[in-house]
């Protein structure tokens, strides 16, 4: 399906052996340089598929996964965001108050548009929720609540077969190679805003391993 190849386009900085040296001023940094670092490239081969149903199941995960990744990349700022604050709270009870604030913030952000979500873009939440903040739906919760609000929110999910513990590993899983796929395509093309995963994985090498998409049975 894809053919990556990653370059890195940076330039080695050279000694300076002349005034003639051209040097780089960028703009807010005091520092002369001779070379620009930027960021990593991708550069991506056309999608190729075995069969119809091959496609139509990347089409559809695709559109599913380009749907949800704006609530998961919310829900990974707003905890960044906690966190931040938490540190600079002292007092137990102004932290406990707080917490309190934001967690009424955020469902008040979150309840009412994620109804409206499917089981399987609700499962699909859950892993990009993990990819983004490296703790599962269920352990946000449990950290946020207490354990039985936890346990019960995931009872519930499981009512509509949806997992609140779900991982996602894209060197393992081959659905959730192809939602990094997917998402790393509509960050080149600007479809999506990137955040980086707090994961620990290499694109390259997870298309190298899985090669074309297969049809999960």
């Amino acid at each position: 399906m894809i053919f990556v190849a990653t370059g890195y386009a940076q330039v080695p900085e050279q000694v300076l052996d002349s005034v003639t040296e051209k040097l780089i001023i960028i703009e807010g940094d005091s520092i002369f340089k001779a070379s620009i670092d930027l960021d990593e490239v991708y550069i991506f081969g056309k999608l190729e598929f075995a069969s119809y149903k091959e496609k139509l199941r990347y089409y559809v995960l695709r559109r599913k996964t380009i749907k949800v990744y704006p609530y998961a990349k919310m829900a990974s700022e707003r905890l960044v965001e906690l966190n931040d604050t938490l540190q600079m709270i002292k007092s137990k009870r102004k932290k406990k108050k707080y917490t309190r604030k934001v967690q009424k913030f955020i469902e008040g952000e979150f309840s009412e548009e994620l109804k409206k979500l499917t089981r399987t873009e609700g499962q699909i939440l859950v892993k990009l929720i993990y990819r983004q903040t490296g703790n599962t739906a269920f352990s946000l919760v449990k950290e946020l609540r207490s354990g039985w609000r936890a346990f019960w929110y995931n009872t519930t999910a499981k009512m509509f077969d949806i997992n609140i513990k779900e991982e996602f590993h894209p060197d393992e899983v081959h659905e959730d190679y192809l939602i990094e796929d997917i998402l790393q395509r509509a960050f080149a093309s600007s479809k999506l805003q990137r955040q980086k995963s707090v994961l620990d994985y290499d694109y390259a090498t997870l298309t190298n391993k899985w090669g074309k998409p297969k049809s999960e049975e």
